[in-house]
């Protein structure tokens, strides 16, 4: 084993859990500070810059940072940090923020290149984000007649109130740019062509065709039976504002949880979510499944539609047959129980067993590459195609997958379009600018509050569910107030000011071994040659190390002869080694890291930093 190299920017990002997992990797543990002191514009400033919709996202995201974080690890197998929810407590307490956004671009700014985006969803809103400020002309093309994109046709308002979409939509659209709404798109070969030339063109159109089941009785019912994801968007644009009595919702995913909550506040009074998989294989969030169940909403697993049923050739029900999953080398299999068939009458059926991108309006004859799935071939780490003017992002690039994700692609899209334009290639990248400082103040004494709190997670609060079913456009979910997001915040375990130990400093004297609540430090001799799966499986270290996906951290070897290992996964980070250290050889450092945006020089993310860092 070799000693930890903890100058490489991808070690503490690796520990700070939550960061390393979001898709923009957004600073949380800094936001999350800055909420406890009452900062919440500095707060939400911090959000905007990565994640660019904090109110949305502190509303709709898929938490990938919450099941990462280290909370949830706890002997006590406490719930995470309601990291989401924290991100709305920014957004709702924000105040006035406009003057901190980048000015809308005059003409005399404008460096000469204009860009084409194709829909106006979060990945293209996030190029036009990061390319406006730096005097790009853009043009947002989007058959809807506003911009958001599938967040604005397939979130019912519900859960994302429209003033809340309207306004951080308007952020973006407010620098400038160009909106041709209630415009499709049906040739890209026709906006390559189209003059003046358009310097390069990202797609961003989301995973549009909801797919369908090819069962019997689907034609003859097919005016009871409609797609979920065309449904959602049906109500949301105020085509639809009813719905049959008894209703079936076909899928397990956040798209099905929608459209069974929608279908209550429209008039179902029986409505049902049917899936294939067992409950906890559903690929909805689980709280999207806690939100369905609590106004009432029963799943049902295990169950495969087989038919839809007819009476005098209207759609009367669906037959359904049981299954149970076996697995085989972690495979599932859906084998039939031989039970009975099922049949659930009903009066409409919602089908929403996922979604595909269509592309029907790219010609195959331009220079465009399409691989499996009939999908254009993407470059993942700057999506350029074998078209050099062309770049996707989103779902649009590599399938369905969520908001915070085509934020992501949409950074990095944004990046290869500058460097395209300033005649760079377009792989370059900075690497993220990192710094690691000290917070302390005093011999026992740290910038930052270190104390582990015993909380349990907060809950939300909702809207009593007789009053949120009555009105479609009600926001159920209230969000933290003050108080309570100041305590929510306190739970956060501040993981990414870090545990930095000097060798050097070091007497042996063992006392952070003893004072470590959860026996992550030891100091042992290791064998020559010995590697690091050796070592964890060994009995040297104080604490077993069996979660492989956080690091030893290993340092240099002290003056007998030991070494000071510390088991990343389950520190605290709550500074007690450092507070009893006689030497302080351990220090808590703070650590931020910056990915470096489009037009960003080395110098302006270390100065992003250094604001973040204030």
């Amino acid at each position: 084993m070799k000693a930890t190299d903890i100058s490489d920017p991808e070690y503490f990002h690796r520990v700070v859990d939550c960061q390393y997992a979001c898709p923009a990797h957004t600073a949380v543990p800094e936001y999350i500070r800055l909420i406890a002191a009452g900062r919440y514009a500095d707060a939400y400033m911090l959000n905007w810059e990565s994640n660019v919709f904090p109110g949305i996202l502190g509303r709709t995201c898929d938490r990938p940072c919450e099941p990462a974080c280290r909370r949830g690890r706890l002997d006590d197998a406490q719930d995470a940090v309601a990291i989401c929810r924290l991100k709305r407590v920014a957004a709702d307490h924000k105040g006035e923020i406009s003057h901190r956004l980048p000015p809308a671009q005059r003409p005399d700014q404008k460096n000469g290149h204009c860009i084409a985006l194709i829909g106006a969803g979060p990945a293209s809103l996030t190029v036009a984000r990061d390319l406006l400020p730096l005097g790009y002309e853009i043009h947002i093309f989007d058959d809807q007649k506003a911009g958001g994109g599938m967040m604005r046709s397939q979130i019912p308002a519900f859960r994302l109130p429209r003033e809340v979409l309207v306004e951080e939509v308007d952020y973006i659209l407010d620098l400038g740019a160009v909106c041709h709404f209630d415009q499709q798109v049906d040739s890209l070969k026709a906006l390559l062509d189209h003059q003046p030339a358009y310097d390069a063109i990202f797609i961003g159109t989301g995973a549009p065709r909801g797919r369908d089941l090819s069962l019997p009785g689907r034609d003859e019912a097919a005016a009871n039976i409609h797609i979920g994801i065309d449904w959602l968007s049906s109500v949301a644009f105020g085509h639809t504002d009813a719905i049959g009595r008894r209703v079936i919702v076909l899928g397990g995913g956040n798209t099905a949880m929608d459209c069974c909550r929608t279908s209550i506040r429209l008039g179902g009074t029986e409505v049902k979510v049917v899936v294939r998989s067992p409950f906890d294989e559903m690929k909805a969030s689980p709280w999207e499944k806690e939100d369905s169940m609590r106004e009432g909403i029963p799943i049902l697993n295990n169950h495969v539609p087989k038919e839809f049923l007819l009476e005098q050739g209207r759609l009367s029900g669906v037959r359904f047959e049981k299954v149970e999953a076996h697995y085989d080398n972690g495979k599932r299999r859906l084998i039939p129980t031989g039970e009975p068939l099922v049949d659930i009458p009903c009066d409409e059926v919602l089908i929403a067993i996922g979604q595909d991108n269509a592309f029907p309006w790219i010609e195959r004859d331009i220079g465009l590459e399409f691989g499996d799935w009939d999908m254009p071939v993407i470059d993942k780490k700057t999506y350029g195609t074998s078209h050099q003017r062309v770049f996707i992002g989103g779902d649009a690039a590599l399938g369905p997958e969520n908001i915070i994700t085509a934020v992501a692609h949409g950074h990095q899209a944004a990046i290869s379009i500058h460097h395209l334009c300033q005649g760079k290639a377009v792989t370059e990248r900075l690497a993220p600018g990192v710094t690691l400082f000290s917070q302390r103040m005093g011999i026992h004494e740290w910038s930052y509050d270190s104390a582990v709190e015993i909380d349990e997670r907060y809950a939300v609060p909702h809207e009593p569910t007789e009053r949120a079913l009555s009105n479609p456009k009600l926001e159920v979910e209230l969000g933290f107030d003050a108080t309570a997001g100041y305590a929510e915040a306190q739970r956060c375990l501040n993981c990414d000011v870090q545990t930095v130990f000097a060798p050097s400093l070091c007497i042996e004297c063992d006392a952070c071994v003893d004072i470590c609540p959860t026996d992550c430090i030891t100091f042992t001799a290791i064998d020559s040659g010995e590697e690091e799966d050796q070592l964890r499986a060994s009995n040297k270290l104080t604490a077993k190390a069996n979660n492989k996906d956080q690091p030893l951290y290993l340092a240099d070897q002290l003056a007998t002869g030991r070494f000071m290992v510390k088991d990343e996964n389950i520190c605290l980070h709550c500074g007690l080694c450092a507070e009893r250290c006689p030497t302080a050889a351990w220090d808590m450092q703070r650590f931020l890291y910056h990915v470096t945006q489009a037009g960003e020089s080395e110098q302006e993310s270390a100065q992003a930093l250094a604001v973040d860092a204030a």
